[in-house]
C-alpha cells in the first residue's frame, strides 16, 4: 500500500490524477499484471462536489454567490449527494483493489468508517455510525446529532476511488450554504470545534493512515 501526500491541490487536478491511478490499477488487474494500491491524502481549495445521486436543490446558493466566496463546484462520479471540501479538512482517496483484501464494497465503507471512529477515539471523541447515513457521526439519535466525516466512493472491478472528507480545522461556515450530503436537519462539526482548539492536521493524518491500513488489510474470518 503506497501512501501519497499531495498537499493542497485544486479539485479538478486531483480528480484527474485519481482517475489516472484508478484506470491504471483496473487495467493491471484485468491484465493480471502487478499493481500498486494507493492511499492519497490531499487538501482542496474551497469546492463543492455533487455525487451521482445529488440534487441541485441541496445547493442553497447561486453560481455567482459560489464565485463570491471563492469556491467552485463539480458534478462527479462518486456515490452520495453534495458535500464541501476545503482547507483544514483531510480528504483521503484510497485507490485500491478491495478484492485483494476479501472486501465487498459495503464492508470496505464500514472499515473506512471504523478507521475514522478510532481516530476520533484517540482524541477522546466518541463517534459512531448512523443507520441509513454513510459517514461518521457524533451524538447519534440526539437533536445535536452531527457529522464529522463524509464518505463517497466509486467502485468498478472492485477497485475504488474517491473516499472520505474528515473535518479537522475546517471552516464550517461553508457547510451552511448547502444541505450537506442531502440532510437539512443534521449538523456538521470538526475536531477543532469538538476539542476547542486547533489540531495538528499532520498528526491526525498519520493516525488515520495507520487505522486505515489496519482495518482494510486485516485478515477476515
Amino acid at each position: 500500500m503506497k501512501r501519497e501526500d499531495w498537499g493542497i491541490v485544486p479539485y479538478e487536478i486531483a480528480w484527474k490524477r485519481q482517475e489516472e491511478l484508478f484506470n491504471s490499477l483496473v487495467r493491471s488487474k484485468l491484465e493480471k499484471s502487478s499493481y500498486t494500491n494507493h492511499i492519497v491524502f490531499v487538501e482542496h481549495p474551497h469546492v463543492y462536489t455533487i455525487g451521482k445521486s445529488g440534487k441541485e436543490s441541496n445547493m442553497l446558493m447561486s453560481n455567482s454567490f459560489i464565485e463570491s466566496i471563492g469556491a467552485s463546484i463539480y458534478h462527479i462520479d462518486r456515490g452520495g449527494d453534495i458535500t464541501y471540501h476545503g482547507p483544514g479538512q483531510i480528504v483521503c482517496y484510497p485507490i485500491i483493489n478491495i478484492e485483494e483484501f476479501d472486501l465487498k464494497l459495503r464492508d470496505y465503507i464500514y472499515q473506512i468508517e471504523q478507521a475514522v471512529i478510532e481516530t476520533c477515539a484517540h482524541y477522546g471523541i466518541e463517534a459512531t455510525r448512523v443507520d441509513g447515513a454513510t459517514g461518521v457521526w457524533l451524538d447519534k439519535g440526539k437533536s445535536s446529532e452531527r457529522k464529522i466525516c463524509a464518505i463517497g466512493v466509486r467502485c468498478s472491478h472492485f477497485v475504488t476511488m474517491h473516499g472520505l472528507a474528515f473535518n479537522i480545522n475546517t471552516d464550517l461556515n461553508y457547510f451552511s450554504y448547502i444541505n450537506p450530503c442531502g440532510f437539512f436537519d443534521k449538523g456538521v462539526t470538526s475536531l477543532q470545534k469538538e476539542l476547542g482548539h486547533e489540531v495538528d492536521i499532520k498528526e491526525v493524518t498519520n493516525i488515520l493512515y495507520e487505522r486505515l491500513i489496519t482495518n482494510i488489510t486485516k485478515k477476515r474470518l
